[in-house]
């Protein structure tokens, strides 16, 4: 093969040249330079949210789960200080939240709802009413388990008239999908660099409003993980507090400069909405069936039924369509087999053929006629 593997994943996902090439760098973690790069980074990030006026943003090393993590330590108080977080549970990252949460001693309502609907803000309204205990209500907006759009303006008005403060997992959709912070009130969003923004995996960051910072103080019972800390220190110093992902934030630099010459959200939008119904048509024309009804997907990654035919194991189809340039990702379902095809990444509506064409060879090789699922 002449390139890498595209990577059709919710990330690591593929990068541009520009965005490898940034990489072959060393960088002192205390240097002016690199705390420029820092600095630059975050007020690039908070204009993709229009956020410079409300919120702060606070990145920190590891993967998006890291600071999922951390801002839920940091938000949350102690059970035994009255902190209360509420899941909207519709799929495995959900259950993850709640997971972290509970981990933490937080105290953790989980309300569940099916894999293939949208959470139901008419059900968390019912549910604050119930219980006003509850301080925090955690949302994955776009939940990557299925590829679901969660209704995120819903759900934050809901928050608002209540009184609560609401905790965004944004990891397949900032940079992609629109999120506006002066419409949509949030005390904290975590994202992350090798997502969406198309920078590698390594660091995330949170935005936290700047009207709850200061109550932020305390919260976290982790050295590492307290953003409040972490905050006040970049501020004070410029500086990282502990040793930083130097070539993974010259990486991300590197693709927020690509973000902006793209024209930012609207037209990472616009591209991978093409990569999406180029893979949604492809798969389409050779039997394969979605899991999400369309008016509820996003267009960041797609569940699609297994193949009904009994000669269909995800690992040779896997191997298959890896020998042919494209990395797939396993289903996340418990109770259905299916496979997942992401849409994001450095990449546009030729390597998306180019992957439904991998499918078709790879269905061939196996001896299966076409994609058709038993339901």
């Amino acid at each position: 093969m002449d390139r890498d593997r595209i990577l059709l994943t919710p990330g690591p996902l593929t990068t541009s040249l520009r965005t490898k090439l940034a990489m072959l760098r060393d960088w002192g973690s205390w240097d002016a330079d690199f705390n420029a790069i820092t600095a630059r980074i975050r007020g690039q990030l908070l204009d993709v949210i229009h956020g410079s006026d409300s919120h702060v943003v606070v990145p920190l090393q590891g993967s998006g789960t890291f600071s999922v993590e951390a801002a839920v330590a940091t938000l949350v108080p102690p059970s035994d200080r009255g902190g209360h977080v509420l899941v909207l549970d519709n799929g495995a990252y959900c259950k993850r939240f709640g997971k972290l949460s509970t981990l933490m001693g937080r105290h953790t309502t989980i309300v569940e709802r099916a894999e293939d609907e949208p959470v139901s803000a008419e059900q968390l309204d019912v549910q604050l009413k119930k219980d006003p205990s509850i301080t925090h209500v955690g949302l994955i907006h776009c939940e990557t388990g299925t590829g679901v759009l969660n209704p995120l303006q819903d759900v934050s008005d809901v928050c608002k008239r209540h009184g609560k403060g609401l905790i965004i997992d944004a990891m397949s959709s900032f940079a992609a999908i629109d999120i506006d912070a002066r419409n949509v009130q949030f005390d904290a969003l975590i994202a992350a660099s090798g997502k969406c923004v198309e920078g590698v995996p390594g660091m995330g960051f949170v935005f936290i409003r700047k009207a709850v910072l200061e109550a932020c103080a305390g919260n976290s019972h982790s050295l590492a993980m307290d953003l409040f800390d972490q905050h006040a220190y970049m501020e004070k110093t410029t500086q990282w507090r502990f040793t930083p992902p130097t070539h993974v934030v010259a990486a991300l630099a590197e693709a927020l400069a690509q973000f902006v010459e793209e024209g930012g959200q609207p037209a990472r939008l616009a591209r991978y909405t093409d990569n999406y119904q180029t893979l949604i048509g492809g798969m389409g024309a050779i039997g394969f069936k979605p899991f999400l009804r369309a008016d509820i997907q996003a267009p960041i990654i797609v569940t699609f039924h297994a193949p009904a035919d009994p000669r269909y194991q995800f690992k040779r189809f896997y191997d298959a369509a890896k020998q042919r340039g494209f990395i797939l990702y396993p289903g996340k379902l418990t109770k259905l087999d299916t496979f997942r095809v992401g849409c994001i990444g450095a990449i546009g509506r030729n390597e998306m053929q180019q992957a439904v064409n991998a499918v078709a060879d790879s269905l061939r090789e196996m001896g299966i006629a076409d994609g058709k699922p038993a339901v």
